[in-house]
């Protein structure tokens, strides 16, 4: 007989062996994609921050403290509120408590009292309270400059700790509000369906030398510019970087170095401030 002759020992070993079928060798040999971070070209992304810093090469927060303790409560109860209604309740009540024992002394129902004019207030001095008897009962009085013991104090969320982190202890976080979020999404800086996701691009895209003040850059402009309902396009210092498709300007406004976070300039929108 012409032919390979074949074992029985060959035989039975193919029996045992699976068919691979030519769709399952393809999906075997796909590589698996990579997430491209942003859909801004790199380029326009250094160009970006590089307006931005050059604008405000020295931005800060519109919260007043004075202290990492002031300021951590300060941000607590800015959660869907204004800085400037914040800073209103704030003054008295830092006059009187500005150290976790003088709070906890003050009391819950006299924190109230103080901050009755701030949405959700009840919840909120409740939350100043736990916090501060924590901070006292675990970390002396002090503010933990670690996010892990951060977001263990009551009303304390990653972005009120990332706040904290960023502006009293000067460590490159990024605190994404809806000002944030709606920014990297609009410009197709850092696009993504939750805080998380957009948080998450934000680190892998923004050059180093900008991240220490990218959130800060970031807020200010969809605060004071790219506002939700109505976008100030013509006030747009990026506004040719601009991906939004719905933007109504495409030429850059010239750049002014402005010495404060605030834009005098502008009304601001008051949605999206910072919640924890």
């Amino acid at each position: 007989m012409k032919g390979t002759i074949v074992s029985e020992k060959e035989t039975a070993a193919s029996k045992g062996k699976p068919k691979t079928t030519r769709a399952a060798s393809a999906k075997a040999k796909k590589p698996v994609r990579r997430r491209k971070w942003s859909k801004m070209p790199k380029e326009d992304i250094e160009e970006l921050f590089a307006r931005f810093s050059k604008q405000r090469p020295n931005p800060r927060g519109e919260l007043d403290y004075s202290s990492a303790y002031t300021l951590l409560v300060a941000v607590v109860l800015s959660a869907q509120a204004t800085d400037v209604g914040v800073n209103k309740a704030t003054g008295p009540l830092f006059a009187v408590a500005d150290t976790p024992e003088k709070m906890v002394a003050l009391g819950q129902e006299a924190v109230e009292s103080y901050i009755k004019t701030i949405g959700l207030y009840r919840n909120k001095a409740k939350n100043v309270i736990l916090l501060s008897q924590k901070l006292i009962d675990e970390f002396g009085g002090e503010v933990p400059a670690d996010r892990d013991a951060l977001v263990r104090l009551p009303g304390v969320g990653r972005k009120t700790a990332n706040v904290v982190l960023n502006i009293f202890f000067g460590q490159p976080t990024i605190a994404v509000d809806t000002h944030i979020f709606r920014l990297s999404n609009r410009l197709e800086l850092a696009p993504g369906k939750t805080v998380e996701e957009v948080e998450m691009a934000l680190e892998h895209v923004i050059p180093e030398p900008y991240v220490r003040h990218s959130h800060h850059w970031l807020i200010l402009h969809g605060r004071y510019v790219c506002k939700a309902r109505k976008p100030d396009c013509q006030k747009c210092i990026v506004a040719d970087l601009c991906r939004y498709k719905e933007k109504t300007y495409s030429v850059p406004a010239p750049i002014v170095e402005l010495d404060s976070y605030e834009n005098k300039q502008s009304t601001p929108d008051k949605t999206g401030e910072f919640s924890s």
